[in-house]
């Protein structure tokens, strides 16, 4: 087999590029802030003892995200999925006035 220095950095560029992809590819979703718009419209906060109960009258004690039809983490995580947020986490604490129960 004849190997140039020039097929050797194409390949090496080739493999580091595919890794770094595939990197990222694997990475956790980021977290979702508070200040989101997204979360704004909906009143989030990532503690749920920290809602104003004046703004949101339907929030009763207990309801979290880890709680919520729409959370998709795992019951010892702190962050998870939500249907709502798609591609960011939510805090398991958290809660939100699209809180639905299970």
């Amino acid at each position: 087999m004849n190997t140039s220095r020039r097929s050797f950095v194409i390949f090496s560029v080739g493999i580091g590029s595919s890794l770094f992809l595939a990197r990222r590819a694997l990475a956790e979703p980021p977290k979702l802030s508070e200040a989101d718009p997204a979360a704004v419209a909906v009143g989030y906060r990532e503690d749920a003892s920290k809602i104003d109960k004046a703004k949101y009258p339907n929030y009763a004690a207990g309801q979290d995200c880890s709680s919520c039809s729409l959370y998709s983490g795992k019951s010892p995580d702190a962050w998870g999925g939500c249907a709502l947020f798609t591609g960011k986490q939510v805090a398991a604490r958290g809660w939100c006035s699209a809180y639905t129960n299970m």
